[in-house]
């Protein structure tokens, strides 16, 4: 007999779009195929990534699950229409749907609240009983032991490397714009052993896409320890890289570098966010120190540790000097590939509260709030200054001409410390990881930065976000 079947759904366009616009991602996020992990084997999964391919509406599936975030919600509720229609069951989830569920109800048949690891496969049950409820909603900071592996094998084929998995949850840091500091949950890691399994779990993919992994924790060294711990253990896997994110502290420590090195690491992702001391002192980015990152870069640099590093425009103490001066200074510190965006007053945040005591908030309609949009009045900028700086930088520092001068000066760094064959492989690991996120970053730039609506300053809506605050307070 035929099994029942659940299509999750992983949203990602962002409705400015006129045209659809598939990212050129090599890794899939984790919430799609850990979700099909915990779905009980009663039912068939699929995944559905909407960032590589469009969304099936006729699709065979009998239930739809929807993750997606705060700026994709219209899109989401547009989604979620469209399928109730059809007559299918449909299910949200995700942050946005955890701290709004006020606002997310309506739109769906039931919602997930919290963490998926101790409820899911119970409102898979009630669905298939025809006893779904409205809401499911976890504690806190649910247990984190004894999760099932991602599915790996329900990726599509065109992401490079599917394995993707985290360690912890939440992070240490009170930076002030952080979606985690809305509502704080202690900072949890798994069990060692549990992750290592997620590494191993790679039944059904081709043998090359074996070989490199994504640890997606927001802050793989809030435990330290742990972490050491942890890389420890991928050590003996023999991947040929693995990607890793963390703050930037946890380069103090030479011995977590060098068990990035031994682990294979080839590419740490890290908030740098901003050259400017007093912008990363103003969002309580204490961990941060600029005159270290430098130096700290260029040890992850010469073991072959590309570094990936966030970088945020419109922080209240930016000045147009300061972005005067980026493009050089990015150079002089030396960051391989960078992942720029407009700062986010995300509602219910600290920043966001600033913002909005001091009535500076000028942009409510949540599907600005991606990152190419500038949402509130600067002290010291126009918006044009903003937008101007945003793109500049995204244009100097993705040009063809500095992406290959990054990669000579990359490689002019290494030394033999290894076999030949080893070190060979090295290299060309590495090469492939900055070419694949330096192309990501340069096509999201032409399709999102360069021909973003925002240029020709829209009207401000003033909705959305200022009702969603007031249903929360």
């Amino acid at each position: 007999m035929k099994k029942p079947k659940i299509l999750i759904i992983v949203l990602f366009q962002n409705l400015l779009n006129k045209e659809p616009y598939y990212a050129r991602n090599p890794a899939p996020p984790l919430p799609g195929i850990l979700l099909a992990g915990l779905t009980p084997p009663t039912v068939d999964v699929e995944v559905l990534h909407e960032m590589v391919r469009p969304i099936n509406y006729d699709t065979d599936a009998d239930y739809i699950a929807i993750s997606f975030m705060d700026y994709i919600s219209p899109h989401a509720y547009e989604v979620a229409a469209k399928f109730r229609a059809m007559g299918k069951t449909v299910i949200g989830g995700g942050k946005f749907a955890s701290i709004f569920p006020d606002e997310v109800q309506p739109y769906f048949d039931s919602i997930l609240i919290g963490e998926a690891q101790e409820i899911w496969a119970q409102m898979v049950n009630d669905m298939l009983s025809g006893n779904l409820k409205e809401r499911y909603e976890s504690g806190l900071a649910p247990s984190l032991d004894n999760i099932p592996p991602p599915r790996y094998d329900l990726v599509e084929s065109k992401f490079f490397s599917p394995i993707v998995t985290e360690a912890s949850r939440g992070c240490p840091h009170p930076c002030t714009y952080c979606q985690l500091n809305i509502k704080r949950s202690p900072y949890r890691t798994r069990p060692v052993e549990d992750v290592v399994n997620d590494l191993k779990n790679t039944k059904g993919l081709p043998w090359y896409k074996k070989k490199m992994a994504m640890i997606l924790d927001n802050n793989l060294g809030g435990d330290l320890n742990n972490a050491k711990n942890l890389l420890r253990k991928i050590t003996k896997l023999k991947f040929w890289g693995i990607g890793v994110q963390y703050s930037i502290e946890c380069l103090r420590d030479e011995e977590f570098i060098d068990l990035l090195s031994e682990a294979n690491c080839r590419m740490s992702f890290i908030g740098m966010e901003s050259l400017n001391e007093e912008s990363l002192k103003d969002v309580k980015k204490r961990q941060n120190k600029v005159d270290e990152y430098k130096n700290a870069f260029n040890k992850l640099h010469k073991r072959g540790i590309l570094t990936f590093t966030g970088l945020m425009f419109a922080l209240d103490e930016d000045t147009k000097e300061y972005y005067e001066t980026l493009p050089q200074r990015l150079d002089e510190v030396g960051t391989c590939v960078i992942l720029p965006s407009i700062s986010i007053p995300i509602y219910g945040t600290p920043f966001y509260d600033k913002v909005v005591s001091e009535g500076r908030l000028l942009d409510n309609d949540i599907s600005h709030y991606g990152g190419d949009h500038v949402l509130f009045k600067h002290n010291r900028l126009s918006d044009q200054d903003i937008y101007k700086a945003y793109k500049r930088v995204n244009r100097v520092f993705y040009s063809w001409k500095n992406i290959i001068k990054r990669w000579i000066k990359f490689i002019s760094k290494q030394s033999i410390q290894e076999s030949i064959p080893q070190f060979v492989l090295k290299i060309a690991v590495t090469t492939v990881i900055y070419f694949k996120l330096s192309i990501f970053q340069r096509h999201h730039a032409q399709k999102r930065v360069f021909n973003s609506s925002a240029t020709a300053m829209p009207d401000r809506k003033l909705k959305r976000v200022d009702e969603l605050v007031k249903k929360a307070i």
